[in-house]
């Protein structure tokens, strides 16, 4: 049969559908989720900028204390605490040392020390307040059944985007047309105003939020994680792990200190050296990352596995750091950290666009809702009267 004019396809009524209902079910979901997530962008600056008093130390000396000294000061002054998940060094003789540990009392703890002294000069729980965030942001903190509610969310988000722009397409790519989908109009009425904070924002805004939730769900599905790794030429197994030293305590452990500076006069970009420490006492390998940048789930550099008792690197199977460098990728697009600040930056305006879109487009249904049938138009008799058409 066909259609009459301005009617809508059949196709068309299902990509509606499709874009506002679910939409509607997961949308205070998805504005936390956003929210939180935007939150997280500049944790590593906000962090920083909470201890810049501790950042660097009041007096450079000669000689920095050996790593395994400074380790045993920090198990001394928490003896109570599990052992610290990292240890970050820098190339800067001014900076400091910083522990990543867990209080079992106080959660997530960033413990910063003076390299030549081993005073410890910071206790400090900021990183807590993200790692509380991060988890409302995955879990909401409900566990299994929250992740699910949120990923679940997170792909209705997609389907939100691609349908989106299928809606936004311009039906003809002339002026007018194009002025309406790529500019707002400020000086118009409210409601002109937010349909198009959210059809031009929502455009703007769309391969990074594309991004944003796909590599959110890359990271929940550890299947779509393997599968992702596999596609890109990595190893998704940890089965080449065996091949490395296991843990000796007959043999003499090597210093470490000359290990990390190996990294600093090997590659002129680094500038801080992260150190695997959690498991150090129990396998026969450190694992560290060499990077020109260290934040809290990425870092922008390269990854090694050094023989503990040796301290030469361990020639690992190229497919293995390939799998360690794709999924740093993921937390780097994911965190915002892959063009510096500037990606942080378009990653934060992301997540406020991202964050008001189910807000707009909630106003958009509601007031399409609340809209009054148009009048039926009138028409005059052959006697002049009035009449419904």
């Amino acid at each position: 049969m066909k259609r009459k004019k301005g009617e809508k396809s059949k196709l068309r009524k299902i990509i509606d559908w499709l874009h506002l209902w679910p939409s509607l079910v997961s949308s205070l979901i998805v504005i936390f989720v956003c929210l939180t997530g935007t939150i997280i962008v500049f944790c590593d600056e906000i962090i920083d900028f909470a201890n810049r008093d501790v950042l660097y130390v009041s007096e450079v000396k000669d000689e920095r204390l050996p790593a395994e000294d400074l380790l045993t000061k920090f198990r001394a002054a928490y003896p109570n605490r599990k052992a610290p998940g990292y240890m970050v060094t820098y190339k800067d003789p001014a900076r400091s040392v910083k522990f990543n540990s867990y209080d079992l009392d106080k959660g997530l703890r960033f413990v910063y020390m003076d390299p030549y002294t081993g005073e410890i000069m910071k206790d400090d729980g900021t990183i807590y307040f993200f790692y509380i965030t991060a988890h409302l942001h995955n879990s909401l903190l409900l566990g299994p059944v929250g992740e699910w509610i949120v990923d679940i969310s997170t792909i209705i988000f997609v389907i939100g985007l691609i349908t989106g722009i299928v809606l936004w397409w311009p039906k003809r790519w002339n002026k007018r047309e194009m002025n309406n989908s790529f500019t707002v109009r400020w000086g118009a009425k409210f409601k002109r105003v937010n349909y198009d904070l959210h059809n031009v924002f929502g455009f703007y805004t769309l391969s990074i939020s594309f991004v944003l939730a796909i590599t959110g769900l890359i990271i929940a599905f550890k299947p779509f994680a393997a599968a992702t790794v596999s596609m890109f030429g990595g190893d998704p197994s940890h089965a080449w792990e065996e091949q490395l030293p296991k843990n000796d305590s007959t043999m003499a452990l090597a210093p470490i200190n000359p290990v990390l500076d190996r990294y600093y006069q090997k590659y002129p970009e680094v500038t801080a050296v992260q150190l695997g420490t959690y498991f150090m006492d129990k396998q026969g390998y450190y694992m560290l990352n060499a990077s020109s940048f260290v934040g809290l789930k990425n870092y922008v550099g390269q990854a090694f596995f050094i023989n503990k008792y040796t301290g030469e690197e361990i020639d690992v199977p190229n497919k293995a750091i390939l799998h360690e460098n794709i999924e740093n990728t993921w937390w780097m697009l994911h965190m915002g950290t892959w063009l510096g600040m500037l990606g942080k930056t378009i990653t934060f305006i992301t997540g406020i666009v991202a964050t008001s879109l189910p807000v707009t487009g909630f106003i958009i249904w509601w007031g399409k809702r609340k809209k009054k049938p148009a009048r039926r138009k009138e028409k005059l008799t052959n006697k002049g009267e009035r009449v419904k058409a």
